[in-house]
């Protein structure tokens, strides 16, 4: 249980702040509810571009990290299809340089040619060493592209293509900072040795004078229901062959939602996993197999990717795997299984709040997605999963023309390239 008072500053702000005297330390998270699902088709990318362009100096802090340093803090950012975080750890005396840093930029980001020109090769040669140049590193461009024809999901978070990011122009880098980057659209969460009133005083000081604009209004497409199979293969420079099956799932905060997570931990969390101890372990069909959800705001998308064993063919691996499915559409999971899982779960989340920056990452998260009271009342969500919910998501998700299937298969190589 994390508790923690939520004030709503005068511009938008959502402010939510969590005591914990037990660390010397205090985690400062901002979350702007702005992902790659909210980029232009044809510009996409810029939602990560802006994770590097927020590091790029501010009006009056034209370097952003060296005043962090000298305050003995650390930060970092992430971006996802949904939102993107950026946050900072410092000894909690500290705290109001951390606050003076985030809120310049949120004020004032210097976005000039210099600028963009240094971070735009930045991540134009991060597209390439992780799409481009890296094995299997343009799954989620294929698989993203077999799920979604409507919905913005069919592009991944680093884009469609790096041209996007080359061909950003100022205006609209700026246009883009201008309707997502503002008090309305995000959440500043505080976590660790700081007093609640001292925390809101100084969110005030340092945020509440930035000018109030509107929440951005989205008018997202809507991704109909799949009603046939879809299938890609792929030859590439990989070492070895790989599958991945995809399967739509309900969004993150769907009630269906939960019952999905299970599943996806029934079948490869842990070494006694179904998938890892049937496929791997006993049978030795795959050399590595993972289940996983990507837990969207909008519809997401179970994931199950395996490389097969040496003298193993792809339509084998991927007949194993659909058995596997087929069994747990057909017999109900045991409760002792599912308890394994569930208390599995519990204990995860126990440990992850044991670190500040945790609190402060997952307050930001719940308030975006719902609201923040919703991480504790999570828990007891995941305990009160029966077999028979276990059963009929099985049976909802578990279907073929509810899935994707993407093969990669080595390219051949030439006779004379080999000696």
């Amino acid at each position: 249980m994390t508790n923690f008072t939520r004030r709503i500053l005068s511009n938008g702000l959502r402010v939510l702040v969590h005591e914990d005297h037990s660390t010397p330390l205090v985690a400062v998270n901002i979350s702007y509810y702005v992902g790659s699902r909210d980029e232009h088709p044809e510009k996409t990318g810029f939602a990560h571009l802006f994770e590097h362009l927020m590091f790029g100096g501010s009006k009056n802090i034209p370097d952003f990290d060296d005043p962090l340093q000298r305050a003995g803090g650390e930060n970092n950012a992430y971006t996802t299809n949904d939102y993107t975080t950026f946050y900072e750890i410092v000894p909690a005396e500290n705290l109001e340089t951390a606050l003076w840093l985030e809120s310049d930029r949120m004020l004032a980001l210097s976005i000039n040619k210099k600028s963009l020109d240094v971070q735009r090769k930045v991540v134009v040669e991060e597209f390439k060493e992780t799409c481009l140049n890296e094995p299997y590193g343009d799954s989620w461009h294929h698989l993203s592209e077999l799920m979604y024809q409507h919905h913005p999901y069919r592009w991944p978070v680093i884009g469609l293509a790096p041209e996007h990011v080359e061909n950003a122009t100022i205006d609209d880098v700026r246009s883009f900072y201008k309707s997502w980057y503002n008090p309305a659209n995000a959440v500043l969460s505080i976590a660790g040795k700081v007093s609640t009133d001292e925390a809101f005083v100084l969110a005030e000081k340092w945020f509440a004078n930035i000018p109030s604009m509107q929440a951005p209004v989205r008018q997202l497409n809507t991704e109909p229901p799949q009603t046939i199979p879809a299938r890609k293969v792929v030859t590439a420079n990989v070492p070895v062959p790989a599958v991945y099956l995809a399967f739509r799932t309900p969004a993150r905060i769907d009630k269906a939602f939960y019952p999905v997570d299970l599943l996806s931990d029934v079948l490869a969390l842990g070494p006694s996993s179904r998938l890892f101890r049937r496929l791997l372990k006993e049978r030795n069909l795959f050399s590595s197999i993972d289940a996983y959800v990507t837990a969207n705001v909008d519809p997401g998308l179970l994931v199950i990717e395996g490389r097969p064993s040496e003298g193993v063919s792809v339509d084998d691996a991927l007949a194993a795997i659909w058995a596997e499915l087929e069994q747990l559409k057909n017999d109900a999971i045991e409760e002792r299984e599912l308890q394994k899982i569930q208390h599995r779960f519990e204990s995860t989340l126990v440990f992850s709040e044991t670190s500040v920056l945790n609190k402060a990452q997952n307050l930001a998260f719940y308030e975006l997605l719902d609201r923040a009271e919703l991480m504790n009342e999570e828990t007891e969500i995941y305990l009160g999963i029966t077999p028979a919910d276990m059963l009929q998501t099985a049976k909802e998700i578990f279907r073929a023309e509810n899935s994707a299937t993407l093969i990669y298969l080595p390219a051949q190589v030439p006779e004379e390239a080999s000696l």
